[in-house]
């Protein structure tokens, strides 16, 4: 009986032990600036860091360092923390990215966040030809200029679906664009720097008007150093749900893994040990048996001897 209860809890604790390394993983927190990722000089901001409600602690790294903790507060009711920086400098500016802890157990990081801090430098200024006013189908171009010099230039579209192009030059860079379609109207801005995370002040609004039909369906293509879509939390609600309601099927299927394994061990101890009783049972009959013919088999001697004896 040792040899497979040994053998049975082995295989148990095995199966056990390699589920909860593949199940026992927390999800992947979010995190975003507000009230934007781009930060006037002086200013304040909150990086926010959502996990799931079952996060005991939270920290922040910048750079690829721990920056500071946090609790949730009130404990267990609270599934995001904040993170305050009272004056943004060009020493908090950079990378960010967050941790959650659940036990002893942490999650995965969370995608980066690249805080950048504006108004270092002077102003540039933006011109678009064309002309502010074009055809669909046209091909456009922004001017980004800036008269002290710079290594970087930086255009943003306004907008809920507003994505950051970068490129290089000493004293201006050019953007080019099309053919355009209706998808490139809206209000442009750009930004000198020195690096990713130093901008100056921004240029004033260049507005994009898009005129007649639309004759073509291609657009640039945009390559985002910076992706504010993923920061804003009101574009994040539905992901946000996801990943919350993810995190608590994986600790419901967890527990549910838990107790089955539990379950499993308890019956199989409990027909390991029925198993075994019956077998001494019916080890204790035969050894009754025996010795009640045994004690059969003397009485008749005895009884034959007397006989014997007496004749």
């Amino acid at each position: 009986m040792r040899p497979r209860l040994t053998t049975l809890l082995c295989l148990v604790l095995c199966l056990s032990q390699r589920t909860g390394t593949q199940k026992e993983t927390l999800s992947r927190p979010i995190i975003w600036a507000r009230p934007s990722f781009m930060v006037p000089e002086g200013k304040q901001v909150a990086i926010w860091c959502q996990g799931t409600r079952a996060a005991d602690e939270y920290q922040l790294h910048f750079e690829g360092s721990l920056s500071a903790s946090q609790r949730p507060k009130p404990p267990g009711l609270g599934n995001k923390v904040k993170f305050l920086i009272p004056a943004m400098t060009s020493l908090t500016a950079g990378k960010y990215h967050c941790f959650y802890r659940s036990g002893e157990l942490w999650s995965e990081s969370s995608d980066l966040l690249n805080l950048v801090v504006t108004g270092m430098f002077d102003t540039p200024t933006l011109s678009v030809h064309p002309g502010p006013m074009v055809i669909s189908g046209e091909l456009v171009t922004f001017y980004c200029r800036l008269e002290t010099g710079t290594s970087t230039f930086f255009l943003l579209k306004e907008g809920r679906s507003s994505h950051v192009q970068h490129r290089y030059g000493n004293a201006q860079a050019k953007f080019s664009m099309g053919p355009v379609t209706t998808a490139h109207r809206g209000t442009y801005r750009c930004f000198g720097s020195y690096n990713n995370h130093v901008w100056s002040f921004p240029s004033e609004p260049v507005e994009l008007l898009i005129t007649g039909e639309v004759e073509s369906s291609a657009i640039i293509v945009f390559y985002p150093l910076f992706e504010t879509d993923s920061w804003d939390p009101d574009l994040l609600t539905t992901e946000t749900g996801f990943h919350k309601d993810l995190a608590l099927w994986d600790h419901a299927a967890q527990n549910l893994l838990r107790i089955s394994l539990a379950f499993l061990v308890l019956m199989a101890l409990v027909c390991l040990l029925a198993e075994d009783r019956l077998r001494r049972k019916r080890t204790f009959q035969k050894k009754a048996d025996r010795a009640s013919r045994w004690e059969c088999r003397r009485r008749w001697r005895n009884t034959t001897l007397r006989k014997d004896q007496e004749t």
